[in-house]
């Protein structure tokens, strides 16, 4: 699992980070603390959510969010993914409102530079989303100082909520399935 976000504590708990902030979340849930690794450009952790769960592996780039594919496609042949439904990705997204989750199977970009860096480094499109929505700002023009700003204490524990829910639907892949975990998140209109 991959929570895209940029590096640096100006970008910590921004909306751009809501996928970091997963992955912090993944790791502190098990008891793990997320290792530098320099070779696969991120931090990562492997967890085993519950003992008769297989391994999860959960990681942050520390390339910046439009280059994340980097990181994946590291990863990827660290640990043999030979599967791009088994790679899951946690991201922002300006196209569902603040607290509204996704899960998604493969797919179009929607414009979104890391998913694009992902797919152009894995050379598909195929893996696993789960999107963080956080609503579009008032104008495009504002979309990048939108997701780079931290939000405000209501919308921020909105967003924590959405966390949460994003870490659980990444345990229900792991244990159940893409299927399973769409039909209990994707359900709420």
């Amino acid at each position: 699992m991959i929570g895209l976000g940029n590096p640096g504590l100006q970008y910590a708990r921004t909306r751009h980070n809501v996928g970091a902030d997963c992955v912090a979340l993944l790791a502190d849930r098990n008891g793990e603390r997320l290792a530098h690794s320099r070779k696969e450009h991120a931090e990562v952790a492997e967890l085993r959510p519950a003992p008769t769960m297989r391994r999860l592996v959960v990681a942050f780039p520390t390339t910046y969010y439009n280059e994340a594919g980097r990181a994946a496609r590291a990863l990827v042949l660290r640990h043999g993914i030979d599967d791009p439904r088994k790679v899951v990705v946690v991201h922002d997204e300006l196209d569902l409102p603040v607290g509204r989750l996704k899960v998604k199977a493969g797919g179009g970009l929607a414009g979104n530079k890391g998913l694009r860096s992902i797919k152009a480094n894995l050379q598909t499109d195929e893996f696993l989303r789960i999107r963080i929505g956080v609503d579009k700002p008032p104008s495009s023009q504002q979309g990048a100082d939108h997701v780079l700003r931290k939000p405000g204490k209501r919308e921020r524990e909105e967003l924590d909520v959405c966390i949460a829910e994003a870490a659980d639907a990444v345990e229900v892949i792991l244990a159940d399935g893409i299927e399973r975990a769409m039909e209990r998140y994707n359900r709420r209109e």
